[in-house]
């Protein structure tokens, strides 16, 4: 795999990250302005952490073990449990529309740009993009026209069965992203995944894939609550 990505894609994928970061700090401060700051300093020290880590190449250590881009994968899927199922997800759920909560994950169309821009760049394995087994592109398109649908009335099972098909796309490419990272190598070693370890790409499991998991958590409350 390629080393260096063009700009464009290394901006994109800072870009993106912190605009995600931003539209759920603007949540926090419009429905719990009193856990703003502590939310925020949260936010950023997670970053910040992931961030520092893969700069300094510790998590391209492969040898070690357990390897770290195995500990930055379970504590991605932690991280969005832990933020889907707390108390302020649960009052987020509660306070913000359905059609909003979904329409957030539109981010993910951007994002399934970026990926399939950085595997024709080899810099991420082809496997990992929706020209390889990522279908992940139809959960961010479909979620504006979900989301519309919504706002004008269409019936919530709608937004149960896109959450359900957006959940399961990101199993799959936990799986494909394990199967391809270099401790696996199942895809063979011109599909590796090792681009994940590296900065400003961390940030794609660390706080794209942990928003996108804790967004479908709060779908799911939403539509329980109702």
């Amino acid at each position: 795999m390629q080393e260096q990505a063009s700009t464009w894609v290394e901006l994109g994928f800072v870009v993106l990250p912190v605009t995600m970061a931003a539209i759920g700090l603007w949540a926090v401060r419009r429905v719990a302005p009193e856990r703003f700051l502590a939310s925020a300093a949260v936010i950023t020290g997670w970053m910040a952490l992931w961030g520092a880590l893969a700069a300094a190449g510790v998590l391209s250590r492969f040898e070690l073990r357990p390897p770290p881009m195995t500990i930055l994968i379970v504590a991605t899927f932690v991280a969005g449990f832990w933020l889907g199922f707390s108390t302020l997800a649960g009052r987020l759920a509660a306070a913000l529309p359905l059609w909003l909560l979904v329409l957030v994950q539109g981010f993910r169309l951007p994002l399934e740009l970026l990926m399939h821009r950085a595997a024709v760049e080899r810099v991420m394995p082809n496997v990992l993009s929706y020209t390889g087994y990522n279908f992940d592109i139809v959960t961010g398109a479909s979620a504006f026209l979900v989301a519309y649908a919504l706002h004008r009335g269409a019936p919530r099972a709608i937004a149960f069965v896109w959450s359900c098909y957006g959940c399961l796309c990101l199993a799959v490419i936990a799986i494909i992203a394990f199967l391809s990272s270099p401790m696996v190598a199942h895809f063979g070693p011109h599909e590796l995944n090792g681009w994940v370890t590296r900065f400003p790409f961390v940030w794609l499991p660390s706080v794209l894939v942990a928003f996108a998991l804790a967004g479908h958590i709060l779908v799911f409350r939403k539509l329980r609550r109702a």
